[in-house]
């Protein structure tokens, strides 16, 4: 039980250091952080903007492959970065083959940029500044 307690306490500063509550000794943060994005924070989502950000556009095809997912996997993590707004999906036709292309919207490439900018503030921090 006593181990389970240790465990828990241990997981919350981790959280905590996290969500830049606390440092790793236990005392609160000199400055703190902009919340994180938790809506890119997730792995797909995150690789889906960060392949976006690297290329002007990409189709599902595309994103299928560079991120190794089914169909259903990107399409939903696609569909809720499309719903924040930081990506654009237009339909159309190749011939008679259906072409899914994604861009990544200018609200899309902020976000990314203030999750990095907040990742690299973590890492100073957890580095000793």
């Amino acid at each position: 039980m006593a181990r389970l307690s240790a465990l828990k306490k241990s997981t919350q500063r981790k959280t905590a250091v996290a969500n830049n509550h606390e440092d790793v000794h236990g005392g609160k943060t000199k400055s703190a952080a902009p919340p994180l994005d938790r809506l890119i924070h997730e792995r797909l989502r995150l690789g889906i903007v960060s392949a976006l950000a690297a290329n002007e556009s990409l189709t599902f095809n595309d994103l299928k492959s560079l991120m190794h997912i089914t169909d259903g996997n990107l399409s939903v993590h696609a569909r809720k970065l499309e719903d924040a707004g930081y990506i654009t999906c237009a339909k159309s036709f190749d011939g008679r083959v259906p072409k899914t292309e994604y861009k990544l919207t200018p609200s899309g490439r902020r976000a990314l940029e203030g999750y990095l900018n907040h990742m690299e503030s973590l890492i100073k921090q957890m580095r000793g500044r």
